[in-house]
């Protein structure tokens, strides 16, 4: 939002400076992004030319001769058509920095003649796009004066970068308002206009929103009958050009005059090419209207345009159309002054992707109670500007406005804020911010005022009180210790994922943050695909419904990676998924996938041996890392063969901590869905689901268990089971290892053995198992003992046999 300082004091009565105005209006939460002081167009003086004589080798040029109120005469070399003795203009002596030119004066020579400064036009100072001849000023200015004060052009621009929440700050009335209840002066209130308005508005106004619900909560029209329309006067324009708007003519410079200084957006037709009565209506569906941007939007039925027997003359709330528009030729115009849904202006906004000043007031809520005030307010300055006859005018829809009621407890600022406001001080905060006051102690009961649709709650009023008493008046105070100082401050959740980054990191892969959005057939392929999951209004029409898993996106990452020849890629991922649309379907998990030979041990071909290409082994031994990290007791988890749909059904296995509760997938990715993702090479990956991970028991305390070591020599024992072939060497590991928990520290797989001589269906596994006494030699016979208890342990779960 800008303004200049000139523009605030027409609505504040103050003596505060410049620098007084910038740091209170920061302290009430209007902070100030820039502040342009003009300073650019001081050097620029007044000057008279005294003589003006054909340059003797340029026919277009011309040798003046200049007084700048300092003397004698300066040599001006100039090329401006409308250069003669006697005119009054702007001048650069060397040195000045010349804004619309980029150039730094200095003494020249042109065609031999020694030029001494210039003579300016107004795009040379950028005041306008005009640059056929030098700035003509009136004969009385004063020759030696600055341009810009006397000008007024020495005016300076805030620029407040305003918050949502402050729809009252959109402008400069309500920012004048709030720096006079903060005590900086007294606001201005201006007196009511004053016109004689004659006969009935002949175009009529209806709202057909049939049995949807309305778009438009009031509309109030006025015709102005006999305008003449042209320039906007010099104040007028210096004002809209100084904020970066450029002005067009009068009546169009008027709407755009009232949406800075009221914070009222308006719109005005040409009466004449108006046909029939407006209506207020949802758009059509395929509906188009050639804006005043000059570019066709394509309209639907959740956007609320302004009609008539043409068909679409505005988009409502947002922008006029061209057809409708204002000119040099108009002499009756319709004046519009509304109220929209905002919610359904951003809408529209984002839809067609018009970003307008009116759109970023309507979207955020304006004054409803200035609906018609507004429109009487732009009409007084039409018929001071452009003259005309104003018929009665015509509001339809309106309800009135019914304030809203908070209870406000006054203790509630010290509470939130920890400043200590008298409670009398907060109510007298409130009143001077035009909030009503009903009750007396500490507990009252406040009505919002019209112009403050942000306000719902009674933290609410506690901002106005905080922000009008000053932001920097709170002072910094650095959080109490409420716990011990080795008390954990993060989650299980988040030490989990930092965890399992940390572990898939070490192991080689690169972390990856893919889109939370994949394609309908993928959501599907992957599990999901639901109603609930898909985006209303998607990024892109590839990019549909919410992630049921991590693996489409880094299988693409991987994909892209290889298209561009870089093959061997390992990536992972710890973010969230979607089974449902409600928090408690959102869960976290860590994924990742290898390519081609990224394999632990590295990727690429090397002279000791031929590269080994990715499988289940390298999925599994990830997703246990993974697991290990996030605290899974991963000694007492089961491994299944198998998995989802999207895995190679033989290659391919599923995590689980008992019956029930499955901790994660691995495996090679299955044909058909590496089809549906248009990818290829070997890949295999995994998901590990870290809030299925059971929380680990508290221990009493925090200090490391003592370290126990044994004074007597580790054994290791082999042996070797004939089991049939389905069943799991992992089934066997831990059924040896259950024999002599006590003794038994450790067992592992070294050889399997298929063969005729074994029988059809049968294997040979063996296995090396470490025992390790603690408190005596073991003798031969407590051998004997200990491999009988694994013989027969193995033999009892697993029906393997010795193998002779």
């Amino acid at each position: 939002m800008k303004l200049t300082l000139s523009w605030l004091k027409d609505h504040l009565e103050t003596d505060a400076s410049l620098e007084q105005i910038v740091e209170r209006l920061t302290a009430i939460g209007l902070e100030v992004e820039s502040v342009d002081d003009k300073a650019g167009l001081r050097p620029f003086t007044i000057a008279r030319v005294l003589t003006a004589e054909r340059h003797p080798d340029a026919d277009k040029l011309q040798v003046l001769s200049v007084d700048v109120g300092q003397g004698a005469p300066i040599q001006v070399v100039c090329g401006a058509p409308n250069a003669r003795a006697g005119l009054v203009g702007a001048f650069a002596a060397p040195g000045t920095y010349v804004p619309g030119i980029d150039v730094t004066l200095s003494v020249g020579n042109i065609r031999g003649v020694e030029s001494r400064g210039m003579m300016c036009s107004e795009r040379e100072l950028e005041l306008s796009d005009e640059h056929n001849g030098i700035i003509e000023l009136p004969e009385d200015a004063p020759v030696g004066q600055s341009y810009a004060s006397w000008a007024h052009l020495d005016d300076p621009v805030i620029d407040i970068n305003l918050t949502p929440n402050h729809p009252d700050a959109t402008g400069v009335y309500g920012i004048a308002r709030d720096l006079a209840a903060s005590g900086l002066g007294t606001l201005k209130v201006p007196a009511s206009p004053a016109f004689e308005a004659s006969g009935e508005c002949p175009v009529d106004v209806s709202l057909d929103f049939a049995d949807t619900p309305s778009l438009c909560p009031g509309f109030a029209l006025r015709l102005v009958r006999g305008v003449k329309n042209g320039p906007s006067p010099k104040w007028m324009q210096q004002r809209l050009l100084s904020i970066g708007l450029r002005p067009i003519n009068a009546l169009v410079d008027i709407t755009n005059y009232m949406t800075f200084d009221q914070g009222r957006p308006l719109h005005v037709f040409d009466a004449a090419k108006v046909k029939g009565n407006l209506t207020v209506r949802r758009a059509a569906e395929g509906e188009t209207v050639l804006a005043l941007d000059g570019r066709d939007y394509k309209l639907n039925p959740e956007i609320c345009v302004i009609g008539d027997e043409n068909g679409v003359e505005s988009i409502a709330g947002v922008m006029g159309g061209e057809h409708s528009g204002c000119d040099e030729n108009t002499t009756d115009v319709l004046i519009e002054s509304a109220l929209w849904e905002p919610l359904n202006i951003a809408r529209t906004g984002r839809s067609l992707g018009i970003i307008t000043d009116a759109r970023y007031r309507f979207e955020r809520g304006v004054d409803p109670e200035y609906m018609v005030p507004g429109l009487e307010r732009a009409t007084e300055l039409v018929l001071d500007l452009c003259g005309g006859q104003p018929t009665e005018s015509r509001v339809v829809g309106y309800a009135g406005y019914t304030p809203k009621l908070i209870t406000f407890p006054v203790t509630e600022v010290k509470r939130l804020t920890g400043l200590d406001v008298p409670g009398e001080q907060s109510l007298e905060i409130l009143q001077r911010l035009g909030f009503g006051i009903n009750g007396a102690g500490y507990v009252v009961d406040v009505t919002v005022p019209s112009w403050r649709p942000d306000v719902d709650g009674k933290a609410d009023l506690v901002e106005e009180v905080m922000r009008m008493v000053g932001v920097d008046k709170i002072a910094s105070t650095p959080l109490a210790s409420l716990d011990a100082v080795n008390g954990r401050i993060l989650t299980t959740l988040q030490i989990r994922t930092r965890n399992a980054r940390r572990a898939l990191a070490v192991r080689g892969m690169m972390e990856a943050i893919t889109w939370s959005f994949i394609p309908e057939a993928q959501a599907k392929a992957f599990g999901g695909g639901e109603i609930g999951l898909k985006l209303a209004n998607p990024i892109a029409a590839d990019m549909s419904d919410m992630r049921p898993s991590l693996l489409p996106g880094l299988i693409a990452a991987a994909q892209r990676n290889a298209d561009r020849g870089i093959g061997d890629v390992a990536l992972f991922e710890v973010s969230g998924t979607y089974e449902g649309n409600t928090p408690d379907k959102q869960r976290r998990v860590a994924a990742g996938i290898r390519r081609g030979t990224a394999t632990l041990e590295g990727a690429g071909r090397h002279w000791s041996g031929t590269a080994k290409s990715v499988g289940v082994f390298d999925a599994k031994a990830d997703a246990f890392a993974a697991l290990e990290a996030c605290g899974a007791p991963v000694d007492k988890l089961q491994v299944e063969a198998g998995g989802p749909s999207w895995y190679h059904p033989g290659r391919s296995g599923t995590i689980k901590l008992g019956p029930k509760t499955v901790l994660g997938t691995f495996g090679e990715f299955h044909p058909d869905t590496l089809d549906l993702l248009d990818a290829s090479g070997p890949l295999a990956g995994f998901e590990i689901f870290v809030d299925a991970i059971p929380e680990a028991k508290q221990k009493p305390t925090r200090t490391k268990p003592k370290l126990e070591l044994s004074n007597f020599q580790a054994v290791k024992r082999d042996f070797a089971f004939v089991v049939d072939r389905t069943v799991e060497a992992g089934s066997l590991t831990k059924a040896a290892l259950g024999a002599d928990k006590k003794l038994i520290t450790g067992v592992s797989v070294f050889d399997i053995f298929e063969g005729a001589s074994l029988g059809d269906g049968k294997k040979s596994v063996a296995i090396e198992v470490a025992i390790q006494p603690t408190d005596k030699t073991l003798t031969e016979e407590d051998f004997e003992a200990l491999a009988a208890k694994i013989v027969a342990n193995v033999s009892k779960q697993t029906g393997g046999v010795l193998r002779g």
